[in-house]
């Protein structure tokens, strides 16, 4: 097939279907950085003017990277449902987004035809979109998971508390955990980032957590975000594994930078599935994805950066993951440079996983030396939760101080949920209310010294 388009007197000509996605993308620093970019406003037009033309089988036909080389694209080949994809087969990239837009396209259409939606196409449509059209499509777009709790349902929205410590202290993982917990947090996850690798370590935060989760019989689960390996040991040695955590992107030499490989990840969800620690499902895994970290790992292939992070999303629907979400200005701004970047990416990613049936939440979030502030994440998670956002962040004063990076606090849950009439999980929203947290609208309690939380908590962290 060749692609090329005519804007006035000039022809742009395109060597392959990997330069028209490249070129057709909205501009950002990843793919300026990788050189991949259009050069100027013109050609990125004529590349979405191309891209518009390409009937979506191409996509079957034209590999971006080759399927000898990598297992992603082996994956997202050996398991794509052809029978899903008949309904939507005859139609061009321009077609598949008009016809998301329509009303023909329902939730319950859209869940059936989501096998058949390779990530290459879900990412090609997606750069023919305004923001406006990225949230009227994910809106529309319903993936529910189940551990512990219900993920995903419509008119709700999670958070994941995150008590990290730079130093793993005990005590101060407890003021963070119960702070979140007095602000209607921790529905999606209690999940820790560590300060260390060491097994011992580890296994003592694991049992904190769980005590915790154990003794005031809260409907959530627990994560420790450490290597995936180090969870299979963990899970070896008897610890109270929950959820297994691991970041993934989307091509095979990436996910080696990572020590993993999708055989890998199945052999956790195994082994976490063992331990049948779930009291209403087997969602067991949790991923974390980012734009920029193919081309961070200088293994990219020449793909745009938002293509390859949509390629990631195909790991996580083969895994059923309770939880995937995408760390949307982590990386920093070689990647993602100012806050209209950050905007768009974490819209697209949020249409791209919820389009491919993946249960998307974001990170929304930006480092210090970012074109961004707070006013730009305030707009993005206001944008994301009226897009069905699955998840949010939820850490004190929107302050990772283990990390090092800004993003979304306890209270921005509560703006979210009272501003937009969203509602936590199910199972999580009656445990607020039974201990006094939330009131019967709703609405989270004052706290006095004398609540539960406060007064029965381990002796050893008060």
């Amino acid at each position: 097939m060749q692609y090329k388009h005519t804007l006035g007197l000039q022809t742009y000509e395109f060597r392959d279907l990997k330069e028209v996605m490249a070129k057709a993308s909205p501009a950002r620093s990843g793919d300026y950085l990788a050189g991949v970019a259009a050069a100027t406003y013109v050609e990125r037009m004529a590349a979405r003017m191309c891209l518009a033309e390409v009937p979506l089988a191409q996509f079957l036909q034209e590999l971006l990277i080759p399927y000898e080389s990598d297992e992603v694209t082996r994956l997202i080949i050996d398991t794509h449902d052809k029978k899903a994809f008949a309904e939507i087969s005859h139609l061009t990239v321009a077609d598949f987004r008009n016809w998301l837009l329509s009303d023909i396209a329902t939730t319950e259409t859209l869940a059936r035809v989501a096998p058949g939606i390779t990530p290459e196409m879900a990412a090609a449509v997606s750069k023919l979109m305004r923001n406006q059209d990225l949230i009227l499509v994910a809106k529309k777009c319903s993936v529910i998971t189940r551990f512990r709790n219900t993920i995903g349902l419509p008119g709700h929205i999670s958070a994941r508390l995150q008590p990290n410590h730079p130093t793993d202290d005990p005590r101060g993982i407890a003021a963070s955990l119960i702070d979140g917990l007095l602000y209607g947090s921790g529905d999606a996850v209690i999940g820790i980032n560590p300060a260390t690798d060491n097994l011992s370590a580890l296994m003592e935060l694991y049992h904190l957590v769980d005590g915790v989760i154990q003794q005031f019989e809260i409907p959530t689960q627990s994560c420790i975000l450490t290597h995936v390996t180090n969870q299979i040991q963990l899970i070896e040695k008897g610890a109270p594994v929950d959820l297994v955590f691991q970041s993934i992107a989307g091509t095979e030499l990436a996910n080696k930078s990572f020590g993993i490989d999708i055989a890998l990840l199945a052999e956790a969800r195994d082994a976490a599935r063992s331990l049948k620690r779930g009291t209403i499902g087997d969602n067991v895994m949790y991923f974390e994805t980012g734009q920029g970290s193919a081309l961070s790992a200088n293994a990219n292939h020449g793909v745009d950066q938002q293509t390859c992070e949509a390629r990631a999303y195909a790991i996580a629907r083969h895994l059923s993951p309770l939880l995937t979400n995408t760390v949307v200005g982590f990386i920093g701004p070689e990647y993602l440079y100012d806050g209209k970047q950050i905007i768009r990416a974490g819209l697209e990613d949020h249409f791209c996983g919820k389009l491919l049936g993946v249960p998307l939440g974001c990170d929304v979030c930006y480092t210090n030396h970012a074109e961004a502030d707070q006013d730009d994440m305030d707009t993005l998670m206001t944008l994301l939760a009226n897009a069905g956002l699955t998840f949010l962040m939820g850490i004190p004063g929107a302050d990772d101080i283990m990390l090092n990076y800004q993003t979304t606090s306890f209270h921005d849950t509560l703006y979210l949920r009272k501003i937009l009439g969203l509602k936590a999980a199910p199972e999580f929203e009656q445990w607020l209310k039974k201990m006094n947290i939330m009131d019967s609208a709703g609405q989270v309690r004052p706290i006095s010294q004398q609540h539960p939380l406060l007064q029965q908590f381990p002796s050893k962290l008060a």
